[in-house]
């Protein structure tokens, strides 16, 4: 695997863990970090020029962290992270309204 792509699962863990942390301490709610991480890729997605041109490929590559963290704020574990492989495989298996524009 190409350590770029284990620094980048670091990170997105680390997020996910600080965002769970961030409920946990009731500085945040669910709501409102899926809120937050929604905004984020609709800000990209509704971007017109940029976004419309990428092969759909390079499209779910952009939007994977942000749905990874979305999943992981939804998980079933109110005291820590799923594993990244369950978060993966959860995020794999939906699918994502821009796709139909595609």
């Amino acid at each position: 695997m190409n350590v770029a792509n284990l620094q980048l699962q670091g990170l997105l863990m680390a997020v996910a863990s600080i965002n769970r942390t961030l409920v946990e301490k009731g500085l945040l709610s669910i709501e409102e970090v899926d809120m937050a991480l929604r905004k984020a890729e609709t800000s990209f997605t509704s971007e017109g020029g940029l976004f419309e041109e990428l092969p759909p490929s390079n499209k779910e590559a952009i939007c994977f962290p942000i749905r990874l963290l979305r999943t992981a704020n939804h998980g079933h574990s109110r005291t820590k992270v799923l594993p990244f492989s369950e978060l993966t495989k959860t995020v794999g298996g939906t699918r994502h309204p821009y796709e139909e524009r595609i």
